[in-house]
């Protein structure tokens, strides 16, 4: 599959975007996977990369930049609603990840790109930006908080790692989650918001999925993707998803 190709790039490597969809996912099955394919990206001499697309059951996530503070709710409220509070490597502050949250991690070498980090994170901004302008959502980038900001808050959030140059964790981008859970946290100032509470209209996944996939791969210089259902080494979870 091509994707259109705006601004050509000919220093750009050979090598296609391999796109997993893995549907709803526990987050260290998603981990677990992103570490296996690391290590076949990082082997990779062709200019490959992995970009997996899921969601998540509720789970709150802290990255670098991510505090206690930012919850805005006590322990009591998360043992209720049965959400665990992780914290992680990746850069970003404080997210809460819920169905109808779309979660894209691409895995690439920035080393082969010439990219540093700063840049990555602006390519990868880049492309949330042009998915709420697809979506016809006013948006801005917000380069403080790492997201992209609405006039209700933060839509869309960037949480990268990278390591010996090898990107992992990702985008995620609020669809059409339960509006009362994302209350349950804030950046900075801003609360949460979705592309389906901007509109004032529901936002069907399936056409914000096809346009994350076809703005990450173009905005990451693959100039075609392959789509996959699933894959063999994730190892999925049987948990109940529940809100209080």
């Amino acid at each position: 599959m091509k994707t259109p190709d705006s601004n050509p790039k000919t220093s750009a490597p050979p090598g296609a975007l391999e796109v997993y969809l893995l549907g709803l996912v526990d987050f260290d099955a998603a981990l677990y996977l992103q570490e296996r394919l690391s290590l076949d990206v990082a082997q990779q001499d062709d200019g490959r990369g992995a970009l997996l697309i899921c969601e998540h059951p509720p789970l709150i996530t802290m990255g670098r930049e991510g505090s206690r503070g930012d919850l805005c709710c006590d322990a009591r409220e998360l043992t209720v609603r049965e959400i665990e509070v992780r914290w992680l490597s990746r850069g970003g502050g404080t997210l809460i990840h819920l169905p109808g949250q779309l979660a894209a991690y691409p895995l690439l070498s920035l080393a082969r790109r010439g990219w540093g980090l700063a840049e990555y994170r602006d390519r990868l901004e880049r492309a949330l930006f042009d998915v709420c302008r697809e979506t016809r959502v006013r948006a801005w980038r917000d380069r403080a908080l790492s997201g992209i900001a609405c006039r209700g808050g933060l839509v869309a959030h960037v949480g990268a790692q990278v390591r010996s140059s090898i990107s992992s964790h990702g985008v995620f981008i609020n669809v059409c989650p339960q509006t009362d859970a994302l209350r349950l946290v804030r950046a900075g100032n801003h609360r949460e918001t979705s592309l389906s509470a901007e509109r004032g209209v529901p936002v069907q996944m399936s056409a914000v999925r096809e346009s994350l996939i076809r703005s990450l791969a173009e905005r990451l210089e693959f100039d075609r993707y392959h789509l996959y259902t699933g894959h063999p080494l994730l190892r999925r979870t049987t948990r109940v998803v529940a809100y209080a």
